[in-house]
């Protein structure tokens, strides 16, 4: 664990280093989620709620969803990819860790940073020019702290499954930004889930993106609770569970490829 924390560590401080592009990204998100909160107003126009969700929740919505944009890593994220094609995964294949928990460790110091200087300051932002809504109890706040994390898991998982394409294709770019359209189209970012079609939806809930964003967005405003809630959390659970399992058997089948081909 010492090792594991230490690459957290690192990778945290990797992540603080770049003020520049921290603040770009922030300013970026922020500007966008403006954009998207114009656009559902104009939308809703003289109603009041759309799918059981008000407008003022529907702002909300746009903060929380572009928040989580830098946290998950939702539009990129081709590190591993990348070390495959140098050479470099051959150095991180011998380091005293498995090889997911040391991608796991890095992610997780650039999430905690993303979240700090990124997440946070947007929904700052937010609640100075828009009545938005928080979380009413300290039990919501606590399931959204979980619910968080293991968004962040999945996510993760997910994106370190696409990545090993690399084993296997001269160039996994095309594969990769696939998976990240298929991850912003049925997670719920572009749109809250409960205003797509009834079949959207259920078939949405057969993939583990809308418990990246989706889930997330309805904690945060109280649209699940009780029952719900626990069976979002036991979906999350799951997701997460078979996306590890998938991502360490695909790896297991890379690295024989990549002794086999002289690597």
């Amino acid at each position: 664990m010492r090792v594991f924390w230490e690459l957290t560590r690192r990778s945290f401080q990797r992540q603080v280093t770049y003020r520049a592009a921290t603040i770009a990204g922030l300013l970026t998100n922020f500007f966008f989620g403006m954009l998207r909160a114009s656009v559902l107003i104009g939308l809703y126009g003289q109603r009041e709620v759309v799918a059981g969700i008000d407008i003022r929740e529907a702002v909300t919505y746009t903060g929380v969803s572009q928040a989580v944009i830098g946290l998950l890593s939702l539009f990129s994220w081709v590190e591993l990819m990348n070390t495959v094609y140098t050479g470099a995964v051959a150095s991180d294949l011998i380091k005293p860790m498995s090889y997911y928990r040391f991608w796991l460790a890095q992610d997780l110091g650039r999430a905690v940073a993303q979240f700090g200087f990124r997440a946070v300051p947007i929904m700052i932002g937010y609640a100075l020019v828009f009545d938005i809504t928080y979380p009413h109890s300290l039990e919501q706040w606590l399931a959204l702290a979980i619910v968080v994390v293991m968004a962040w898991l999945i996510s993760f998982s997910f994106r370190f499954l696409i990545n090993l394409a690399a084993f296997w294709m001269p160039n996994a770019t095309g594969i990769i930004r696939f998976g990240f359209v298929l991850m912003s189209f049925f997670s719920g970012f572009i749109m809250p889930l409960r205003f797509f079609p009834e079949w959207f939806v259920r078939l949405s809930s057969f993939t583990p993106f809308p418990y990246m964003v989706n889930t997330v967005v309805e904690v945060y405003l109280g649209l699940v609770s009780g029952r719900g809630l626990m069976l979002a959390l036991f979906a999350q659970i799951i997701w997460a569970i078979v996306l590890i399992l998938v991502g360490k058997l695909v790896l297991r089948a890379g690295i024989r490829r990549l002794v086999i081909l002289g690597g």
